[in-house]
């Protein structure tokens, strides 16, 4: 049976646009592939500590990443561990040899984090310590007496990073 010039057409057409409407899905595969790994490689880059509205960090152009440890927060009038409010800034004695409600709150969370291997024995157990760029150097003073004493002596102090610029005299 022959089909006539028209009849031929007609078909083509709509086999044209049968082909037309199928969706080509190996492309959009390859995109979503391609994201998948972006975002698994990208996600792990990023560390942030808990935000604290009332402390404002000092600046630095340092480039090693903090690791997770206890967290000492103070500013001009609070001092917190974690997220326990620990002691009133006007309530501490700098005269004293430590801050007694603080020397047992990081006695209470090194009895409950166990004994240290003896590869870290000589080091002590880790603490960072945000501290508004605000408070008082004795203070501080103070704050890392007592995590000493509390054998917390791995300090680290939290601060933004900042982009390191040309040190003084070198013309770029």
């Amino acid at each position: 049976m022959n089909l006539n010039v028209g009849a031929k057409l007609q078909q083509r057409k709509q086999r044209q646009k049968k082909q037309q409407s199928r969706l080509n899905l190996v492309s959009l595969m390859d995109i979503f592939t391609i994201l998948v790994f972006f975002l698994l490689v990208n996600s792990s880059d990023v560390e942030v500590l808990q935000t604290d509205k009332t402390i404002k960090l000092p600046e630095s152009t340092a480039q090693q990443k903090p690791e997770m440890t206890a967290l000492v927060r103070v500013n001009n009038q609070q001092l917190y561990v974690g997220e326990r409010l620990v002691a009133e800034v006007d309530d501490i004695d700098l005269n004293a040899d430590k801050i007694e409600p603080l020397f047992r709150e990081l006695e209470y969370l090194a009895n409950r984090a166990g004994p240290l291997s003896a590869d870290k024995e000589a080091a002590g157990r880790a603490v960072t310590i945000m501290g508004d760029e605000m408070v008082p150097y004795e203070l501080l003073r103070q704050i890392m007496r007592t995590c000493a004493a509390a054998d917390f002596r791995d300090m680290a102090f939290a601060v933004n990073q900042t982009s390191p610029e040309d040190p003084p005299g070198v013309d770029g």
